[in-house]
């Protein structure tokens, strides 16, 4: 459908400023804390029609009601910045899987050629922490560390000088210590592969250049009948991320579909599959609606508030010793739980450099090595001499 010409101009002048290096941090500063529907509405007079776009390129797992701008303009920044950065008309990498699971797998088998043991599906039961009081005596090992107990699902016990962990994978081992209030969001996916390729959602994005692999839609909350007793103020978007067979991950002639809302209800998975069932009747160009061969449903807790015990990455270089012995007895160090967001924050390896910070603080040499690989002497066959 056509946008009328004031309309356009306002969507103009909006993207013009999210684009802007300058322009967007002053508007974040004049008007962070701003709902950003209410900022789009007063500043540029843009109506609810437009608004949804703009709040869908932000990926906020927020109701938009809730969604700041200083959540949404730097996101909106980023997205139009990075526009042709990997190639004409592409400006982000997707994951397969519907998640990091990648991204894991290369620190596991990273982890096992140096010398690391990594465990499956073993969660962590229960702590039995090695902190040094007047009143108790200190344990020490071998290796002239206070160590800790930690009894995984199944029965079995490791031994550890550090226990790293989210507030999510750590919330039944909380410490008082750490004076922790975290809330926890739940963020409900529902995967789906579909007897379908969908053609007519993967055009290629200029002429002469490839059909992309994955589509992101935005489904407004309206969309997919959700029960009149929720308020409408507390029900964000629903995002169906798709991906072509040309990605590996289904067979040619299908689809898949990861689907996730940000919703703590008995019944968020029957919301997302139904609406992915109104989504596929709507789809153009298919003769009849696709079908759902096979779904997955599951739910992820992500901690709201981080813990204070929690590493400040802007202030990794100085840490203050006095706090890093009270970590360091205790032995328990949360990261910050990933973003709700369904882009991934920068700011996860500044919170893993601060971790690594406070394990190396009396280690020089290794604290200046974050993310810096020697070569492994040692691997390899004889060619690798012959490659260049």
């Amino acid at each position: 459908k056509s946008i009328d010409l004031r309309s356009t101009r306002s969507l103009m002048k909006a993207l013009k400023l999210a684009a802007d290096a300058d322009a967007h941090l002053t508007a974040v500063n004049e008007h962070g804390n701003q709902s950003f529907p209410s900022f789009l509405a007063s500043e540029y007079k843009i109506g609810p029609k437009l608004q949804a776009p703009l709040q869908a390129l932000t990926l906020s797992s927020a109701p938009p009601s809730k969604t700041t701008v200083a959540y949404a303009i730097p996101k909106l920044h980023k997205h139009l910045t990075s526009i042709g950065i990997f190639g004409p008309g592409f400006g982000a990498v997707i994951p397969k899987w519907g998640g990091l699971a990648e991204i894991a797998q290369v620190a596991c088998r990273a982890g096992a050629v140096g010398g690391g043991v990594y465990v499956l599906n073993k969660g962590i039961e229960s702590i039995d922490r090695a902190i040094q009081t007047p009143a108790s005596p200190t344990i020490v090992e071998e290796t002239g560390h206070i160590m800790s107990t930690v009894k995984l699902q199944g029965g079995d016990d490791v031994k550890a000088r550090w226990i790293i962990g989210t507030p999510s994978t750590l919330r039944h081992c909380s410490d008082k210590d750490l004076d922790q209030q975290t809330v926890f969001a739940e963020v409900t996916h529902v995967t789906a592969i579909v007897s379908s390729s969908l053609t007519s959602l993967f055009p290629p994005p200029s002429e002469g250049s490839s059909p992309p692999g994955s589509i992101v839609v935005v489904l407004p909350p309206g969309a997919i009948g959700l029960p009149k007793s929720l308020d409408p103020v507390d029900i964000p978007l629903v995002y169906l991320i798709i991906h072509s067979s040309d990605t590996g991950e289904c067979p040619e002639g299908q689809t898949i579909i990861y689907a996730s809302m940000t919703l703590s209800h008995p019944s968020s998975s029957q919301f997302l599959s139904s609406a992915i069932e109104k989504f596929l009747s709507a789809v153009p160009n298919e003769a009849t609606t696709p079908d759902v061969l096979w779904t997955l449903a599951y739910t992820q807790h992500h901690s709201l508030a981080s813990p204070s015990s929690n590493p400040k990455p802007q202030q990794s270089s100085n840490v203050d010793p006095a706090d890093f012995e009270r970590i360091q007895h205790s032995g328990i160090i949360h990261l910050q739980d990933l973003s709700t967001s369904l882009a991934i924050d920068d700011n996860v390896l500044k919170d893993v450099r601060g971790v690594w910070e406070r394990i190396t603080l009396d280690d020089g040499d290794a604290r200046g090595a974050f993310m810096q690989f020697e070569d492994r002497v040692g691997f390899g066959g004889e060619d690798d001499e012959d490659v260049a």
